[in-house]
């Protein structure tokens, strides 16, 4: 399937362009600013009091709509536009962004975050197939890579603007930028952008949108319970998760049996492109987890204002930006295997080192650890990307980038869910005995996060409740961080078995074996291709998070 050509001259090109990368900064800031907010959401003096999973919740909400839509969001602008489908993905997203501002309480800043991923996942596919119709082959690849690098511009924003909003307002004004930013954006798709459409129109999958949609609520769900009720005997708990593996079980059968499938299991036969796609998933797992509490553990044990916070975050955001084209160029060299699995078993280390950090440890340390990992995570996540793209045939690509995006939000999904889990209920065990002597009003009160342990001993006049507090959460945050490292370590292990064979390109240059020889999903092998092919393959795969094309660049 390809989009219909455009004839569109080079300044408009550039015009298109830039409305879409600003729209997708958009989608990168909005991933990284509500952990500003989150400390204060939590403070039931200055929030709305939320509990830990109702915070897993805000942030899981939001990733768990944006990985199931994606396909659905592909398919609709092949049949009515992608500019069609990109505007409403903007006024989706404006309209969720108000209501979250404003949200009375945790379920509405719940539901308003998902409508908020609905009009991210419309945004990202559609403008890939709207470059991929409105440059031609030779500008493609650079048109993407440009695209590509509004992630690291959005998620270096993100913390900054939500800083600067959280210490002069209300929690909810981390929302209302988006507004100005929708507004801008929607007037220059309606002068500059075109409208392509799929030469052949896919069939919608409704039925594959319902169950990959129940089947990770009903998973996240069952892991988010388990941190509020740590009995994992009573059946709101593992019913759940039972039920949310089955309905993905159901998924992936279905899509392996349909004819057109919008998740096609049957790439993961190739083990480099699953096994780099479960590496990525363990990164983005672990990364969402050490956002989730390095913010309350900045603002709240610390005591930073958000501002601080979020300069403190900034090293890491601008390592993730140094690393990928550290990455790209070192693994053309020394192949994807010694590079990404190694940035990844620095990425473990990083996380490893937490367990090092204290309410007292001098900031210069925290900012250290960021700026390497951050390194290490672009290092490990631009080579990755490239290479389980380019082990696929040329008409599978569309197909693999939309996987690829989607097994990297169901990772955030998963971290989120679970690495919030094993936070709360840590907490709660080394927090329990300093609560038995208060009243039992006081003491349920407390109970749920450091955030309202705090405000009852504020209450109380309990300053050593509030230290006791302090101590207990980094106590968890250590056992999370050292959650996350085995997550990630696994993931570099699997990733340097992949890719432990290293080839030589006949130029010199090297080059992992699996682009010697690219499997077909079905496990048949294709004819090497020649050099300038190969290499061009690799190159016009974006560095940065992609969205599916709906095989729009075919």
């Amino acid at each position: 399937m390809t989009v219909r050509d455009l004839s569109i001259n080079v300044p408009r090109q550039r015009r298109v362009l830039s409305v879409l990368v600003f729209a997708a900064v958009l989608i990168w800031i909005d991933t990284t600013i509500l952990g500003i907010a989150l400390e204060r959401i939590a403070d039931p003096r200055t929030g709305l009091g939320a509990t830990p999973g109702q915070l897993q919740w805000a942030v899981g909400s939001y990733a768990l709509l944006f990985a199931t839509a994606l396909f659905a969001a592909g398919a609709l602008g092949d049949r009515y536009g992608h500019r069609t489908i990109l505007v409403l993905g903007l006024a989706c997203f404006g309209g969720a962004s108000i209501w979250a501002a404003w949200a009375g309480d945790a379920t509405g800043l719940i539901l308003a975050r998902g409508l908020m991923g609905v009009g991210g996942a419309m945004m990202m596919p559609t403008s890939m197939a709207i470059i991929g119709a409105t440059f031609p082959p030779e500008r493609r690849a650079g048109a993407i890579a440009a695209w590509s690098a509004s992630s690291g511009v959005g998620v270096a924003l993100g913390p900054l603007l939500g800083g600067v909003l959280v210490d002069h307002f209300w929690w909810g004004s981390v929302f209302l930028v988006n507004l100005p930013l929708v507004a801008i954006a929607l007037i220059g798709i309606a002068s500059e952008v075109p409208n392509p459409k799929l030469a052949r129109k896919r069939r919608p999958d409704p039925i594959g949108l319902l169950l990959s949609t129940a089947g990770l609520a009903a998973l996240a769900y069952g892991l988010i319970e388990a941190g509020q009720d740590t009995d994992w005997t009573r059946w709101p708990v593992w019913g759940p998760i039972v039920l949310g593996l089955a309905l993905l079980v159901l998924f992936t059968v279905f899509e392996w049996r349909s004819s057109e499938p919008s998740f096609d299991p049957r790439l993961f036969r190739n083990g480099r492109f699953s096994a780099g796609n479960v590496a990525l998933a363990a990164l983005f797992f672990a990364i969402t987890g050490q956002m989730f509490y390095g913010n309350f553990y900045l603002q709240g044990a610390r005591g930073m204002s958000a501002l601080d916070t979020g300069l403190a975050f900034l090293p890491g955001a601008l390592g993730v930006a140094l690393g990928s084209g550290l990455g790209a160029r070192l693994a053309k060299r020394h192949g994807v295997g010694l590079v990404s699995g190694g940035g990844l078993l620095v990425v473990a280390a990083a996380f490893l080192a937490n367990l090092w950090f204290d309410v007292d440890t001098p900031l210069v340390w925290f900012c250290a650890v960021g700026l390497v990992s951050g390194t290490a995570m672009g290092m490990t996540i631009a080579p990755t990307v490239a290479a389980v793209i380019a082990v696929l045939p040329l008409d599978r690509m569309g197909a693999g980038s939309a996987v690829n995006n989607t097994v990297r939000q169901v990772g955030s999904v998963l971290g989120i869910s679970l690495l919030g889990t094993v936070l709360a209920t840590t907490y709660r065990d080394r927090i329990e005995p300093a609560l038995r002597d208060l009243p039992p009003a006081a003491r349920d009160a407390a109970a749920p996060s450091a955030e309202h342990t705090r405000a009852v001993a504020d209450a109380l006049h309990r300053p050593d409740l509030a230290t006791r507090a302090n101590d207990a959460f980094v106590a968890a945050m250590h056992v999370t961080a050292a959650t996350a490292a085995l997550v990630a370590f696994l993931g570099a292990v699997l990733l340097l078995l992949a890719f432990r064979a290293a080839g030589r390109r006949r130029h010199g240059d090297g080059a992992d074996a699996g682009r010697e020889q690219q499997a077909q999903p079905g496990g048949e092998q294709r004819q090497p291709q020649p050099d300038r092919e190969r290499r061009d393959v690799v190159e016009a795969v974006p560095l940065g998070n992609r969205g599916e094309a709906g095989g729009d660049q075919r």
